[in-house]
Formats: C-alpha cells, sequence, structure tokens
C-alpha cells in the first residue's frame, strides 16, 4: 500500500529588516490552515531592527503553529537565506514547503491554494503568478515599468527554457522537499535570482510546474532588488543555462549527467569507431570506459561479444553488454591490478572510446591491453584534439577555461594534439594502421549537424584540409608492434638462406 499520511507542510517566511510588517503577515496565515501546517519556519537574515525578537514573540504565542526562528548572524541574501530554509526543511522531514516572503507582498490567505495541486497532481513545483489574469497586476499597484520588466523577461526565459509560465519573477512558490534532495539548490546564487535558476533546475530534472492566481500588492514595503542588476543576472542565468546544457561552461548548478551520451551523427567518434569494426567478423570486443553501454549496444547488435569496464556501473548496463566488469582504469598499472586478471584475454578488438585523457597514465593503460588483445588484434582509440581551433582561440585570447563536455572537458586530465598522440602510442609499443578525425559536433548544439548541412558540408571539408587544426577528435585504429628479436646462436644455419 502507498504511503497514505498527510503531508507535512511547511512554511518558510523569509524575512529581512521586517519588524514593521511580519507579525502582519504571519497573523494572515489563515486559521482554518493552521491546523495542516507542520512547522513554520521563520528565517531572519541578520536584520538590523526587531525582525528575530518579533519572530519569537509570535512562536511563543499559543495559536501560533509550530514555529522555529532562525537568525543569521550574516547576511547571507535572499537566495542564500533560501538556501539555508531548505536545508532545515529537509532536515525536519517536512514533505511540502511554501515560501512566504515576511514584507506581505504576498498574500498568506492564498495558502491553500498553494498546497491544493500537489493533492491534485503530480507536480513537483506551485508558483503562485500575478500575471494569470489579465490586468490583475495593474490593478494591484504594479509598477508598469515593472510590468513591462516582467513580461519581457518571462517572454525571454519562455524561450529560452522552452516553458509557458506566465511569469518567472513572482516570490510565492512552493517545492516538494523531495525536488529539493535532486536539484543542486546549494550551488545556486545567493541573490535575487536564486528563483530563476531553481526554474532552470526543475525543467531540467522534468519536473511539472503549476501555476496558480494570486492577487498583486503592492505598498509600503521597502524593495531590496536592484532591477537593472536582476534583469542582467536573470538573462545571464538562462544563457548560462543553455550553453552548459550544451556542453559549455562549469556552471556547479546546471546538473552533469553521470552517463557519456552516445555520440550521433555520421562524422562522430563513434561512427568512425563502429564504421572501423564493421570490417571485422563477429568479434570478441573490450570496451573500456563503456558508461552506459550505448555504444557496447549498437556493437553486440552488429554481431560482437562486448565486455565493458566502467568505474560506474550505471542503470542499464547489464542488459547492454555481454559482460561488465567495475574496475577504475586509473587503478592500473605496475602497483595496481592487472587489466588481464579482471576481464581476461584473448580480445578480438579493444575500444578505448574517449578514456586516454581522463586518466593520470595513460601509457600504463596502452601497455595493459597489449596483454588482454589477441595476436593480430586491434585497439580503437579516440582522443579530443588540443590542437582544434577551440581550445587554441581559448588560449590565445586568455579565456581558456574547462566545460562541461568536448575538448576541454573538466575530467579531462591530459590534452594531446595529433603529434603527442602518435608518439604516446608509439611508445606504447603500437603500430598506427588507420588515422581519422572527426569534425565538429554541430548535432549537439543545432540541426546545423546534419549531413546535408552546408555548415556540416563546410567543417568536413576543412577537417579534410588541416585535420590537426580543424579535427575536433582524432581517431586511430592500432595494432601491437610485431618486432621481434632473432638471436644468430637460436637459428639453424642449414636452413638460412645464403643467395
Amino acid at each position: 500500500m502507498g504511503d497514505t499520511r498527510a503531508p507535512r507542510i511547511g512554511i518558510v517566511v523569509v524575512a529581512y529588516n521586517a519588524a514593521s510588517t511580519l507579525i502582519d503577515t504571519l497573523d494572515r496565515i489563515p486559521q482554518q490552515f493552521r491546523s495542516r501546517i507542520a512547522e513554520v519556519i521563520v528565517c531572519d537574515d541578520a536584520s538590523g531592527d526587531g525582525t528575530f525578537e518579533l519572530g519569537q514573540q509570535w512562536a511563543a504565542r499559543p495559536d501560533s503553529p509550530p514555529t522555529h526562528v532562525i537568525r543569521h548572524t550574516k547576511n547571507v541574501g535572499y537566495g542564500g537565506n533560501q538556501k539555508a530554509a531548505y536545508a532545515l526543511a529537509i532536515e525536519r522531514k517536512l514533505d511540502i514547503v511554501v515560501l512566504l516572503h515576511g514584507d506581505g507582498q504576498y498574500a498568506p490567505e492564498c495558502l491553500p491554494q498553494m498546497v491544493a495541486p500537489f493533492e491534485e497532481t503530480d507536480c513537483v513545483a506551485v508558483f503562485g503568478s500575478r500575471m494569470m489574469h489579465k490586468g490583475a497586476a495593474k490593478q494591484g499597484g504594479m509598477p508598469t515599468y515593472k510590468r513591462i520588466g516582467n513580461r519581457i523577461l518571462t517572454t525571454f526565459e519562455n524561450r529560452m527554457l522552452e516553458t509557458e509560465l506566465t511569469e518567472f519573477h513572482s516570490g510565492y512558490r512552493a517545492y516538494t522537499t523531495q525536488l529539493l534532495r535532486e536539484i543542486p539548490f546549494e550551488a545556486n546564487s545567493d541573490g535575487f535570482d536564486f528563483d530563476t535558476q531553481i526554474i532552470a533546475q526543475i525543467v531540467h530534472a522534468g519536473g511539472r510546474i503549476i501555476e496558480v492566481p494570486i492577487p498583486t500588492y503592492y505598498g509600503d514595503e521597502i524593495c531590496y532588488v536592484n532591477g537593472m542588476k536582476y534583469a542582467k543576472d536573470v538573462v545571464k542565468d538562462v544563457l548560462e543555462y543553455r550553453l552548459a546544457v550544451r556542453g559549455f561552461g562549469t556552471s556547479d548548478w546546471v546538473p552533469k549527467p553521470d552517463e557519456y551520451a552516445f555520440k550521433e551523427g555520421d562524422g562522430s567518434s563513434h561512427a568512425v569507431i563502429l564504421r572501423m569494426l564493421a570490417a571485422q567478423p563477429p568479434s570478441r570486443v573490450l570496451d573500456l570506459g563503456c558508461s552506459g553501454g550505448l555504444l557496447a549496444e549498437r556493437m553486440r547488435a552488429a554481431g560482437h561479444y562486448v565486455v565493458g569496464v566502467d568505474s560506474l556501473e550505471l542503470p542499464g548496463i547489464g542488459e547492454r553488454t555481454d559482460e561488465f566488469h567495475r574496475l577504475d582504469l586509473d587503478d592500473l598499472g605496475p602497483a595496481g591490478t592487472a587489466l588481464l586478471d579482471t576481464v581476461g584475454g584473448d580480445f578480438d578488438v579493444v575500444i578505448a572510446g574517449d578514456v586516454i585523457e581522463h586518466l593520470s597514465r595513460p601509457a600504463d593503460i596502452l601497455r595493459e591491453i597489449h596483454d588482454v588483445l589477441r595476436p593480430g588484434g586491434e585497439l580503437l582509440l579516440s582522443v579530443p584534439n588540443f590542437g582544434h581551433w577551440y581550445p587554441r582561440a581559448r588560449v590565445l585570447t586568455g579565456t581558456f577555461g574547462y566545460d562541461r563536455r568536448g575538448i576541454l572537458d573538466d575530467t579531462h586530465l591530459r590534452f594531446f594534439t595529433r603529434a603527442t598522440l602518435r608518439r604516446l602510442v608509439r611508445a606504447s609499443g603500437f603500430d598506427i594502421v588507420e588515422e581519422s578525425a572527426t569534425g565538429l559536433p554541430l548535432g549537439q548544439i543545432s540541426d546545423a549537424g546534419t549531413s546535408r548541412s552546408p555548415i556540416r558540408k563546410i567543417d568536413q571539408q576543412l577537417v579534410r584540409l588541416r585535420p590537426t587544426l580543424f579535427g575536433y577528435q582524432h581517431v586511430l585504429r592500432l595494432t601491437p608492434h610485431a618486432e621481434q628479436t632473432i638471436h644468430a646462436d637460436q637459428l639453424d644455419v642449414s636452413e638460412t638462406p645464403l643467395g
């Protein structure tokens, strides 16, 4: 049976210098709703007035719901105050948390409406909107410049985040604590743009947001928001999010998947590896750094027996490989585990797709691969090209930095050009049988990645013209160097032709 208990509802009141409004705001919480409240959490952000003391007085009243009052000794900002409050709500095992402002700008009388959608739908967040009913914001006294700015920013944010919210900038919010456990809200801004970032996080997580209409009220409350800075921060946040999900930048507040995606497209490294593998009969294949097994799945579909190795055992990997071994490749080498002891030997092909750049000692794993390949076996190796124009430009302009994926992936420990890659594989005992270079991963950015697009065709021509500058990745087909040393005293001289 499911959980039939009533949800534990918490009301988080964020307050800063709200001594003149706090008690009145709390008193407006509907009497009939108070019995449903598990706890009110009043968060005073280092106010310079009596906000904290008034919160304590209200908490001590017999008619008040259970109330916990905290005070930050240093101002942590609007976003920082929410972070502390939500962490406390999770710690105190609340199920739903409603954000209420201590200045009374958002009507406490609407608390029942803010909670109702959680009982009726599968939503993870409820937002109070002042823009759902035409003309309501104007009638409630919202200044003209704020109404216009609100609509412009909301339109921009909807387009960037592919949402259809009527308002992004209401501070009347409610969340499930299950959602808050799953998103990195702790990494959000301490400023007022915290509310924009958490919307992006909900969208990224695939969570459902419900809007309910709320009245607009503008009175004598003091506004601490710098409108121009806020607008700038909001625009920056949504652009940063769009770039982050496409692999650019290292924004901690944008969740990063554990699994590496299959690289789609005719020119991708995975496509090149599959093409190289197509010349092989059904083979025994070792896929190093197999992640979630998406490449392995395609190799198995082509008739190969695939053994996967990765440091994480991601969901579904057992179904996408014939065998899976959990192993950190950085533990391999003279002082660590032997790859041969873990996976066995006699592999026809070893795949190391975008692997060695993540390792501190890539030469060690290349030597280990020797031991698991059968005589005449092959290693298919792909590595991002640090000589590509993108990292070159970042270095030249002094804007070098890591990205979420791609050539400057923030998990990369080693960088390779074609020349350094060639030296590494030869020093590790491999001969180069075939070289290939891929183009830009345009499919990750837009429809320009299709094989028929003019941009893709131009990029392919540039890669062919100068792969060291325009090649996004280098893909090598290698075979162990088969040279042997022959000692004269081991030869049968009678069988040696003298010419």
